[in-house]
């Protein structure tokens, strides 16, 4: 693992998963390479690797309005091959996860769950997203996911991760 400047901005890389930080929204770098990883390799994709980065509610809106026509911020956003978000991805990179902190934090409240938790939960989410499950085209599709999530979700319930 190696730290490295990008664009100016503080990340951190590994083999599996890179992250920029672009708010000032504590990482806990460990338990995303966690999740990342036990997720992964749960999908028999392994050797695969993504890039996380933490934007503000602000970006996440002018992210959300111009790749998905929906003017309001979101927790989540997902940028795969199949995407017109312009990031480089490789055959061994899966895409681009952005999450807003500040709309995890508001969820959390309104969900009445904790904020590790929310934010794990998102990021799975956005993890699936780009291994090809959908949520919006089909109910069936819907509940493969949210199986999907609920599974590793509970899966780190149970272990150190939370």
């Amino acid at each position: 693992m190696g730290i490295f400047v990008y664009s100016g901005i503080f990340g951190i890389i590994d083999k599996m998963i890179e992250i920029n930080n672009l708010t000032n929204f504590a990482v806990d770098k460990q338990s995303f390479l966690q999740v990342a990883k036990k997720v992964l390799l749960g999908e028999n994709r392994g050797t695969q690797t993504l890039s996380l980065a933490f934007v503000s509610k602000e970006e996440i809106k002018k992210l959300n309005k111009k790749f998905r026509k929906k003017n309001k911020a979101t927790d989540v956003l997902a940028f795969g091959e199949i995407s017109n978000f312009q990031f480089p991805i490789s055959k061994k990179n899966l895409g681009e996860i952005v999450i807003c902190p500040e709309v995890v934090k508001e969820n959390a409240k309104k969900y009445k769950t904790a904020v590790r938790q929310e934010m794990m939960k998102v990021f799975i989410h956005g993890i699936l997203h780009l291994l090809g499950y959908e949520h919006e085209k089909s109910k069936k599709e819907a509940e493969m996911m949210a199986e999907k999530e609920k599974k590793y979700l509970d899966n780190f319930k149970l272990g150190n991760c939370f």
